[in-house]
């Protein structure tokens, strides 16, 4: 009995053997369960599956079995939607939108330096308000300052963000902290709970182990006291989160991760940057002004032996990594990579988390370059990336 759901169970993914077969025919044969589909479903569950990773794939699979209802396959919907007439989607809008040769044909200014000094330029000519043009500052238009417009890179001045290609952002920026109470609401992020909660335990003193003991004793006849080592918390960590911009769309993924640390970590610090470390970061994002730390003292304060768990998704400006000044928010005197470099130099121990899905890595340009600076040590907020990073650090 059961051959087809175990064929169904290895179709949908699931790592499912004869043994387990033969186990789930012997529990219905012996009655364990009796006409009752929630019954039969959990007892399934009990012995097919022995990782709690493959969960929503055996919920699926049971679907599959008890209704016979297949699920699309995601390739083919993609594939469907290629074939879809351009025209059915297009709106008219009031913003600029350009095609990518359009974008491709502006002329960039080439350098940083050049941007800032063709906006000295324009400040000084400017003298009324400019909508739709393509060198002024204004709003609609093709010029690199302003807003509402669209440049492949430029100076955003008021408005918000749509299209990530501004170099600096002339506007008091407002980011929310992160809520360490967030309910952890996803079968994942739990489970990632328990790979963090394994990365910090540390055996060192040791402890009387009672159970060993009296069994020692017992098939000795004598007292045989047995220890073991003592399971503390003794890792500590620190974490620096991105915050802002392109990272507001995965706040709810990152306030989960920071639930999971904050309940199993005894010693965690935490602090916020924007974008790439710079100077100085923060605690408190509605107060960053007066709660910056600089950098340095920030090296000096939390020794090497912790580690560090950079939050990020390392998407940005190439000139925010590789410039001085590069920063959106001030004219920083040293580059982001060399900032980065000496958090890699001063800690035993470091990893960067990336929420943004590994497929479209490649496609953004300063991703590689901070891979590269953590020597591949850049990992995917997946239960696998979080897996493999915790392993790394706790080596």
């Amino acid at each position: 009995m059961f051959v087809k759901l175990f064929y169904l169970l290895r179709q949908y993914g699931i790592p499912v053997s004869t043994r387990e077969l033969i186990d789930l025919n012997q529990a219905v044969a012996s009655g364990v369960v009796f006409a009752d589909q929630t019954e039969f479903y959990q007892l399934a569950k009990t012995i097919m599956v022995k990782d709690e990773r493959f969960f929503d794939k055996f919920d699926r699979a049971m679907q599959h079995y008890f209704d016979g209802i297949d699920r699309l396959d995601v390739e083919d919907v993609l594939q469907h939607l290629k074939h879809l007439p351009k025209e059915w989607f297009d709106l008219e809008l009031l913003e600029k939108h350009l095609t990518p040769e359009q974008r491709e044909a502006l002329q960039r200014a080439g350098s940083l330096e050049e941007l800032m000094k063709m906006l000295e330029e324009r400040l000084r000519e400017q003298h009324k308000k400019h909508q739709g043009g393509n060198r002024m500052i204004g709003t609609g238009g093709t010029s690199p300052f302003g807003a509402f417009g669209d440049h492949p890179e430029g100076v955003r001045i008021g408005g918000p963000g749509r299209k990530r290609s501004a170099v600096k952002v002339w506007e008091q920026r407002r980011y929310q902290n992160l809520d360490d109470e967030q309910i952890l609401g996803t079968r994942q992020m739990q489970i990632a709970l328990r790979r963090l909660r394994k990365f910090a335990r540390q055996g060192a003193e040791e402890e009387l182990d009672i159970d060993g003991t009296i069994r020692e004793t017992a098939k000795q006849g004598i007292l045989d006291v047995q220890m073991v080592p003592e399971r503390r918390n003794r890792i500590k960590v620190l974490m620096l989160f991105d915050i802002g911009g392109s990272m507001d769309a995965h706040v709810a993924q990152c306030e989960k991760l920071f639930s999971a640390a904050k309940g199993e970590f005894k010693t965690l610090e935490y602090f916020y940057f924007h974008n790439c470390l710079y100077d100085y970061v923060w605690k408190d994002n509605l107060r960053r002004q007066s709660t910056r730390m600089n950098t340095l003292d920030l090296f000096n304060t939390y020794g090497r032996d912790y580690r560090v768990i950079v939050v990020g998704d390392a998407s940005m400006a190439p000139y925010e990594l590789v410039s001085a000044g590069g920063s959106v928010e001030y004219m920083n005197e040293e580059s982001g990579q060399v900032w980065l470099q000496r958090l890699r130099q001063h800690y035993d121990k470091t990893a960067w988390l990336n929420p943004e899905e590994e497929n479209y890595w490649h496609y953004t340009q300063t991703i590689k370059m901070i891979e590269t600076i953590f020597e591949s040590h850049m990992y995917p907020m997946t239960l696998k990336g979080i897996e493999e990073m915790t392993k790394y650090l706790a080596r």
